[in-house]
């Protein structure tokens, strides 16, 4: 049986490549990739002549079977996505999964990765976070995430012509204080990363270009000393009673001055 490699590629910068990626890919049989053309920038960069094959998310179930037959006949696919690391909001989930069911053996090649490569200059507490991919568009979505994971530091890709209403949105749930990261054009020429409260980073964004893939993080919302075995309680009591979720956080952050977000997402995770 041959195998199959999960290949991490840049982000942008093209030498950000393992010595062992690049090994790989000239001695494969095949590149699987999402878009060919993409691909085939960094292989003339590196002077690579291995096939391509495109492997996206409208054809995985369809290549699955024309990549589990190379594999069958000992062949070795090396599996990549347009930039960073394969699965991480990247097609291939549906194919590993067909290859695993059949027996054939998946090797993980790891490297450049947006989320990693963001968190690597963020500045945190602690190793806490929720990384929740590409935010939903409607608003009600994004509320729904943010109130879920106001707790934890909550990172998120976005686009930029999106990020602007996010921010909007942030600022509606948990105020202009709340702090936040964005990152962009990570390991390009015009790469930036900036760290602030929402209300400075919608000021700096009016007057600066906001291009590139985005990813954020909005920071965790600091402690603040209640008990949460008390606060569950209460929550439950409220449920037993047919109170909605909504209800139960204005009720308790009323009578006994618990954080309503907080509260709301507790009620949430106790449906």
């Amino acid at each position: 049986m041959g195998t199959l490699y999960s290949v991490a590629l840049p982000v942008g910068n093209l030498d950000d490549i393992s010595l062992r990626a690049l090994e790989i890919l000239k001695k494969a049989d095949c590149i699987a990739c999402e878009d060919t053309r993409n691909t085939q920038i960094l292989l003339n960069r590196y002077q690579i002549n291995t096939k391509l094959i495109d492997c996206h998310k409208f054809n995985e179930k369809q290549r699955s079977a024309k990549i589990a037959e190379m594999l069958e006949n000992n062949g070795t696919v090396a599996l990549v996505s347009d930039a960073g690391t394969p699965l991480i909001c990247d097609p291939g989930s549906v194919l590993l999964k067909e290859l695993i069911n059949l027996g054939h053996k998946i090797i993980p090649v790891p490297g450049a990765c947006a989320l990693v490569t963001f968190l690597s200059a963020v500045p945190r507490e602690n190793e806490f976070f929720a990384f929740v991919g590409f935010l939903p568009k409607t608003k009600a979505q994004k509320t729904e995430l943010f109130e879920k994971y106001s707790f934890v530091n909550c990172v998120f890709y976005d686009s930029p012509n999106r990020l602007a209403d996010t921010l909007n949105t942030i600022v509606e749930l948990f105020g202009s204080d709340r702090q936040i990261a964005v990152g962009r054009e990570l390991t390009k020429i015009y790469e930036e990363i900036k760290t602030g409260s929402v209300g400075e980073i919608i000021e700096y964004y009016k007057t600066h270009t906001l291009k590139g893939e985005i990813v954020a993080m909005v920071f965790a919302q600091n402690d603040d000393g209640c008990d949460e075995s008390a606060m569950k309680k209460d929550v439950m009591t409220l449920k037993k009673q047919g109170f909605s979720d909504k209800d139960i956080s204005k009720i308790l952050s009323s009578i006994k001055n618990y954080p309503k977000n907080r509260v709301y997402q507790l009620a949430v995770n106790l449906s």
